[in-house]
């Protein structure tokens, strides 16, 4: 078998881990991510671990011009309409009117890669706080059909998306399904993921959906979990709250990991509507084994990273073609610390 290619269905993706795989150039779009490089856009200015323990965030207060710049460094690939790029961490793909985002500087960014009134638009991306892929297509049929693709897919229960995190705690199982049912609540001034336990068909109608995200276990140590995640739903911070509910929260989570409560050892869940977010409290011992003070723990990164995309083939039967983006340098420096290796 030529493990540079993603063969068979889409499932044989999943047992092959984090391997590093190129799709040949004539199958589908033609996309190929190329990973043994780093690419521009995971070095974002990042300086001295001792000034800055967390490389490849991107800089605060940038301007438009400067986004535009880093965006176009981060830009992992390119073939025929479609713009693959790997996306800092806390980078929001939409806001409100006047803010900066993702999408407020398509236009620019179009036009630094020269496509003219061909003006990008976003097919499929990472959240605010995630880190990873970003799929744009300047091509609105080809958008269209993409969009498709990952809509059918999620009906018929085959995952597209790929994500790594790391994890504060190891879960019980080294694999399997993640069900829950979610609604979003607004919490002291703040949109909240909220489980729902039981949810009657009244709930249903009033917002609250079910969720399900599969789960794999490739690493553990110092208490850690280097973890792929691949959601079956799209729900706001699914994949968080799914973590937080295996009492296992993503590394960087300070909106949701206050939800587990530790007594004498052994954790537990404490009600969500009623603890309200804070940053992430690590151990000393975890604190030590990542180099980092407390203070600086409290800026910590969410550790989560869409790494992983499938698309489809140009004929139905195709191969699907698959899209990779290489961990941020914050990110592998964590597994680094904690000896966390990619299999």
């Amino acid at each position: 078998m030529d493990g540079r290619r993603v063969l068979g269905p889409i499932w044989s993706g999943w047992r092959r881990g984090l391997a590093v795989s190129t799709a040949p150039e004539d199958a589908g779009f033609g996309i190929e991510a190329r990973h043994h490089r780093q690419p521009r856009g995971s070095r974002l200015r990042s300086g001295p671990l001792g000034d800055q323990p967390f490389p490849g965030l991107l800089p605060k207060n940038l301007s438009r011009e400067e986004l535009v710049d880093a965006l176009r460094a981060a830009v992992v690939d390119r073939k025929g309409p479609l713009v693959t790029l790997n996306k800092p961490q806390g980078l929001p793909v939409t806001g409100k009117s006047g803010e900066l985002t993702l999408l407020s500087v398509l236009p620019e960014l179009s036009q630094s890669l020269g496509l003219g009134e061909q003006e990008l638009q976003v097919v499929r991306a990472s959240g605010k706080e995630s880190s990873g892929l970003v799929l744009l297509s300047s091509c609105p049929q080809t958008a269209s059909r993409l969009q498709k693709f990952f809509t059918h897919s999620q009906r018929a229960q085959r995952p597209t998306a790929t994500y790594c995190a790391v994890t504060n705690g190891i879960p019980t199982a080294s694999e399997g399904k993640i069900q829950a049912a979610l609604k979003l609540e607004h919490i002291d001034g703040v949109n909240l993921t909220v489980p729902v336990k039981a949810p009657s068909r009244k709930d249903i109608l009033q917002g609250v959906k079910k969720t399900l995200s599969h789960f794999r276990v490739v690493a553990t140590g110092s208490g850690c979990a280097l973890v792929q995640l691949q959601p079956l739903t799209v729900f706001s911070s699914q994949l968080q709250v799914h973590m937080v509910l295996q009492l296992c929260p993503v590394l960087g989570d300070h909106t949701y990991s206050a939800r587990v409560g530790t007594v004498l050892g052994q954790r537990f869940l404490l009600p969500a509507e009623s603890t309200k977010p804070q940053r992430q409290v690590l151990d000393e011992a975890l604190l030590r084994r990542l180099h980092l003070t407390p203070s600086q723990a409290a800026q910590l990164p969410l550790h989560l990273h869409l790494h992983r995309l499938l698309l489809p083939g140009t004929r139905a039967r195709d191969t699907p073609i698959e899209l990779l983006a290489p961990l941020p340098p914050y990110f592998s420096r964590t597994l680094q610390c904690l000896g966390l290796r990619l299999q």
